[in-house]
């Protein structure tokens, strides 16, 4: 592996080192507990604070997986390419890009409430434990699932400062839809993580089995969405954008089914779509 650091260094590798794009699959969510709490638009400085959160938390975990996985990635011919091993990003670049992340969510949870700020160590230690738990738990996609789940509630905690039954149905519902694709995605690399002594559910129970258990899982997320319907008061829009969901859901088990790694990969990508579609139901439904 390279340890050199590449001169040429651009904010095009940055934003690949965290895959900054990927934000975008739990950024509409904290959105959606935002406006569902507010019964509306909360305002800028809501949205500010809850969209700096957000893209503070989401750096941070990402530059810190990087560097705590820089050796198994190397190894892997899948991610071998990534930044860290190529030497286009040093470790030292990502440490300091994990900093800067915490210090971003810890600025936007203060400024939110008192409560946003209590729960931020909480936060930090989820995100920062996550990379370690492929190490020596198959429930790793789960605590992915509860910790990235967290943003949902955290839209919602950020207008009122207090936990409601919505918010436990948004963090479960989103958790489980995290974890369930995150199992999928592990598909990939289910030779390698038996070769290496890695845990995920693929790994340790088969693919097949793993398909079985994604597919339950994201059964689960999406009833927990339905459940939000009655308890918010929301009706047909947000209703119809549930029927959606569950299409995409669908679409992305059937992809997977072929095994190809094209098809995993757009499986994954279809997520993007999913969380922009239920918040525009939550919206619309909001506005009329």
């Amino acid at each position: 592996m390279k340890s050199a650091v590449s001169p040429r260094r651009t904010l095009r590798h940055f934003l690949s080192f965290v895959t900054f794009e990927h934000t975008l699959f739990a950024l509409p969510f904290a959105y959606a507990g935002m406006v569902l709490a507010a019964q509306g638009w909360p305002g800028w400085e809501v949205f500010s604070w809850v969209t700096l959160a957000m893209v503070g938390a989401r750096t941070a975990s990402m530059a810190l997986n990087r560097v705590i996985d820089a050796r198994i990635d190397a190894k892997n011919p899948r991610t071998a390419n990534r930044e860290i091993p190529t030497g286009k990003v040093s470790r030292l670049d990502g440490v300091l890009l994990a900093m800067l992340g915490f210090a971003l969510l810890a600025v936007a949870g203060a400024s939110l409430n008192r409560l946003t700020l209590a729960l931020l160590p909480i936060a930090v230690l989820f995100l920062a434990l996550y990379p370690y738990t492929k190490r020596f738990t198959r429930l790793c996609h789960y605590w992915l699932g509860i910790t990235i789940g967290a943003s949902a509630a955290g839209g919602w905690i950020a207008v009122t400062a207090s936990f409601d039954l919505v918010t436990v149905l948004l963090w479960a519902g989103v958790g489980m839809w995290i974890a369930g694709f995150d199992i999928l995605y592990a598909v990939l690399d289910v030779d390698f993580d038996r070769g290496h002594g890695l845990y995920s559910i693929p790994a340790c129970y088969g693919v097949e089995t793993a398909l079985g258990i994604s597919a339950a899982t994201h059964l689960s997320a999406w009833i927990f969405m339905v459940a939000i319907l009655p308890v918010a008061g929301l009706t047909v829009p947000y209703g119809l954008a549930l029927v959606v969901a569950a299409g995409l859901l669908y679409y992305q088990h059937r992809l997977v089914r072929t095994r190809e790694v094209r098809d995993v990969l757009r499986s994954f990508n279809a997520n993007l779509y999913l969380s922009g579609i239920v918040l525009t139901g939550i919206v619309v439904d909001l506005l009329t």
